[in-house]
């Protein structure tokens, strides 16, 4: 095993200081995974998320039409609404995607939930919503990890038994966006977590130092130790050779199986960490794949596009279990406005769909791109007016709602069990392309090592020869054992 990495920091995980002075007032947008708050001006509001300065802070790339016109000519499928309008809007590696979809080399999908509430929330919807549309598009494998150990770590109320109980009820919530059973896998921390899973967790922890932990996530001495640890809990499931019942026992081969993981920005500081450590491990010689990822806005709180929805806030979200007129009141009461104070001077100059929550929730859920244009352009001169804007928007929640909780009705404690039973899964990738072999890559002088530069110590040395004797004895007493059987 290679020794514990120094306390240089990560390649992909610096984040530019924030100047004490900006800190203090609170002037700075915040997006973490804990906390999303855009930059709060001169005059006290919060303005909108900034994404173009969170690629730029993050060291991620932007999706651009090249990259989206590359995706339609692999794929043969136009992209989803989401890349079509920049909901989805940044990646890591998402080429290197494509490049194995092409060559039907195998990858799989990994997302997750934090279970804090007895329902998700539209909010929540979204990432799970274009998941499945990938899980559809490429026909790969897809893991969904629930955090219930992050939510009783990062809880100072929740206890275990609270969070796993929220955890059967956000799994029927998971399997009603309508994810194919043959080839997803749903698990809790609390129940999966040992054997190889634990295996990889150790991997990444030995790796992730305690400074690199407060760089990359704002730790300090106050934290507990099972907050710090939590980030080689999550970036585990981002490696075949955590999921030995679909991908095989062979880590030789497995380890360099990538992942693609959709999330909402605010995830990206615990793949920053796990790509870092990846791209120092080796298994036998073969280097560990990095996973890539591709990001999402938040769906702003109905308060406003500077936050997000929040499970423990009734009044920001529009939860799955709201009926259509709690949708309705929620919208018209609380969903913050981009038209101006009077008619008349809204039909002057018209209201402004960038900041009007009503408008970027159509965004999201109305498919049509034509007739989002039309709204835009009508609410953007004035034509339409915020209540008519509003009417569409609640319209549009209360048709999705209700063809959620009609699905969510239908799941019983076999399905749950059919999501959640460690089994293979089956899964076709490329229709066009014959299934390709599991590549090895080989690292340059490396025959055992698990380490970054493939370089094997003497100790290590010693201890492989050791190994191989070992092999070598069980080999010689399985063959005089079948001689003797055979006499």
């Amino acid at each position: 095993m290679a020794e514990t990495a120094n306390a240089v920091a990560l390649n992909e995980s610096q984040v530019p200081e924030v100047p004490a002075e900006a800190a203090a007032q609170g002037s700075k947008q915040t997006v973490d995974p804990w906390n999303v708050q855009g930059e709060v001006g001169a005059d006290g509001q919060i303005k909108a998320i900034n994404y173009d300065k969170l690629i730029e802070e993050f060291g991620t790339k932007k999706i651009d039409e090249e990259l989206l016109a590359r995706f339609e000519r692999v794929t043969g499928k136009k992209p989803h609404h989401f890349l079509r309008r920049g909901i989805v809007f940044s990646h890591r590696d998402f080429e290197l995607i494509l490049d194995r979809y092409e060559r039907n080399e195998p990858f799989f999908l990994y997302t997750g939930r934090g279970p804090s509430s007895d329902s998700i929330h539209v909010g929540h919807c979204t990432p799970f919503m274009f998941t499945k549309w990938l899980q559809d598009t490429f026909d790969v494998p897809l893991v969904i990890m629930l955090t219930d150990d992050e939510k009783y770590l990062f809880s100072e109320k929740r206890t275990i038994e609270e969070v796993q109980g929220y955890c059967d009820s956000n799994i029927r919530d998971i399997i009603s966006m309508g994810f194919d059973p043959n080839k997803t896998f749903i698990f809790s921390d609390y129940d999966y977590v040992g054997g190889a899973f634990y295996r990889q967790i150790t991997r990444l922890a030995k790796h992730i130092t305690l400074n690199q932990a407060r760089a990359i996530f704002g730790f300090n001495d106050s934290s507990n130790i099972g907050k710090i640890h939590f980030g080689s809990i999550q970036g585990a499931a981002a490696f075949a050779n955590s999921f030995p019942h679909i991908f095989g026992e062979d880590e030789k081969k497995t380890v360099g199986i990538p992942c693609l993981i959709p999330c909402a920005v605010d995830q990206d500081p615990y793949f920053r960490a796990t790509r870092d450590v990846a791209a120092r491990l080796t298994y036998q010689g073969v280097r560990f794949a990095k996973p890539s990822l591709i990001h999402s806005l938040f769906l702003p709180a109905l308060q406003g596009p500077g936050t997000k929805m929040s499970a423990s806030i009734d009044s920001s979200a529009i939860f799955m279990t709201d009926t259509p007129n709690q949708i309705k009141n929620k919208v018209n009461k609380y969903a913050f406005s981009g038209g101006k104070v009077s008619v008349e001077e809204h039909r002057a100059v018209g209201g402004d769909t960038d900041v009007d929550v009503a408008y970027q929730y159509l965004r999201f859920f109305l498919e049509d791109d034509e007739e989002l244009e039309k709204i835009r352009v009508a609410y953007s001169k004035g034509e339409l007016l915020t209540g008519e804007l509003k009417a569409l928007c609640i319209k549009e929640l209360q048709t999705f709602v209700a063809a959620f909780q009609e699905r969510r009705a239908k799941v019983d404690d076999a399905a749950v069990k059919q999501f959640t039973d460690i089994r293979p899964l089956t899964w076709m990738g490329n229709p066009k392309v014959p299934k390709a072999d599991i590549v090895v890559p080989k690292l340059e002088g490396a025959e055992g090592a698990e380490g970054g530069d493939g370089k094997l110590t003497k100790n290590q040395l010693k201890k492989l020869e050791k190994q191989r004797q070992i092999e070598a004895k069980k080999a010689q007493k399985a063959k005089e054992k079948e001689g003797s059987a055979a006499a």
